[in-house]
């Protein structure tokens, strides 16, 4: 009896996690179908697919959908490129001060992100660097870096070293061993370490504004335009689709990177 109670009050905090967690996105959808302009009043006046037409002739959304996707896409790539580098730069090496670094790498991620836009524009500031697409880009890469890392860390720790030690043992080159041992082993974990940098850079709004110029990524201008009174469904429009773009990669993600046991 105390088990089923037991189980049973488990399940009911759950229910309560998850329903403080997703009703809100539900609310948003919903409001994205509201007949009423100016205000969010429950229950809604009635419903319509009005506002969905009017975001899709609306020029300033797809300019700030195409920057984000270039700016998400770029970061990706650099994250990739960087993380993978600094994960086998550390992964298995013994050097004095490798946990300082361990943990430099780590720290973008968990700092807030206001202290991480104040640094960098500070520092391009300093630098003279001005700001474009490409200096959104480079404060995206800091934090993307690190999802990266910790999904290929995570697959390297999981995977028997034999293999490359026996490749190398056999004549292969570096290179030879990364492209044909390495990288097929830690291909999943690069993907979902790709996907999750992307939905992260997609919908990151904090870091943006500090370092963006006049360019207004989907979070930009969404935080813009709900501050307006006229036409607010459309944010809601615009803020369902930045659910769809973000959810599916890390749900992708989740799946790519569990364990075979729990499949």
């Amino acid at each position: 009896m105390r088990s089923k109670l037991s189980s049973f009050g488990f399940s009911f905090l759950t229910l309560l996690g998850f329903l403080f967690l997703h009703v809100p996105l539900f609310f948003i959808i919903l409001y994205a179908f509201s007949t009423d302009e100016k205000t969010f009043q429950f229950p809604l006046p009635g419903f319509t697919l009005k506002w969905f037409g009017v975001a899709w002739e609306r020029a300033d959304i797809w300019s700030a959908i195409w920057l984000s996707v270039q700016v998400a896409s770029l970061s990706t790539l650099i994250a990739l490129m960087l993380g993978t580098i600094a994960t086998l730069g550390i992964y298995r090496s013994q050097f004095f001060g490798k946990e300082v670094i361990s943990f430099l790498v780590i720290l973008p991620i968990a700092l807030p992100g206001i202290v991480t836009g104040i640094s960098l524009r500070s520092a391009m500031n300093i630098f003279g660097i001005p700001f474009s697409t490409w200096t959104i880009v480079i404060a995206h890469a800091t934090f993307c870096i690190v999802t990266v890392y910790n999904n290929v860390l995570a697959r390297l720790r999981r995977s028997s070293f034999s293999m490359v030690e026996a490749s190398l043992d056999l004549g292969a080159y570096p290179w030879q061993t990364f492209r044909f041992i390495i990288l097929p082993n830690i291909a999943t974990a690069l993907l979902a370490g790709g996907m999750l940098s992307f939905a992260l850079s997609f919908d990151e709004v904090i870091v943006t504004t500090f370092t963006a110029g006049n360019q207004a990524t989907v979070p930009v201008w969404m935080l813009t335009e709900f501050i307006r009174p006229r036409q607010r469904p459309v944010t809601n429009v615009v803020a369902v689709f930045v659910i769809l773009v973000t959810t599916v990669p890390i749900l992708a993600a989740y799946y790519l990177t569990r364990d075979s046991s729990d499949k």
